[in-house]
């Protein structure tokens, strides 16, 4: 039965995992390229909140079935062993990372959802572009760990 779960968890891991990362480079392009503001601002009301809504699910996904894996592969124990070894060293990094990936989440999805069609002030108009920014590194970072993590497993 738990290796019926684990299996599950990993396929809907890396299925939310393509989509939050395509999600994420989709909008990060959509963002440089579409330079306009009136076009902005035709299009982020729309887009922005069924987007925002999509990847907290997304990532409450991603949290909750690598929390599976976690448990199955014994993950937690290595995880805080710090032993040196590269599986101990690449979880600690890609868990750092989606930490700190989660964080910018948030405070971007709460000036998003809060700002919606509305002007923003300059810090929110730095905080948003720049936890967008960083999600959109970062989730390039947690994939390459990831990659190390599935290769040694």
């Amino acid at each position: 039965m738990w290796e019926w779960v684990t299996q599950w968890a990993f396929h809907i891991h890396l299925i939310m995992a393509i989509s939050w990362i395509g999600g994420s480079v989709f909008m990060f392009v959509l963002g440089i390229t579409l330079r306009d503001k009136e076009a902005q601002k035709a299009v982020y009301p729309h887009i922005g909140p069924i987007f925002g809504w999509f990847e907290v699910v997304a990532l409450v996904m991603l949290l909750l079935t690598g929390w599976v894996m976690g448990i199955h592969y014994h993950l937690f124990n290595t995880l805080f062993s710090g032993d040196g070894s590269a599986i101990s060293d690449a979880l600690q990094m890609k868990v750092t990372l989606v930490s700190i990936l989660t964080i910018a989440t948030v405070v971007h999805f709460v000036i998003a959802y809060r700002t919606n069609g509305k002007t923003r002030t300059k810090k929110e108009q730095l905080l948003s572009r720049g936890s967008s920014m960083l999600i959109f590194f970062l989730n390039l970072f947690v994939m390459h760990y990831a990659i190390v993590l599935r290769n040694i497993l």
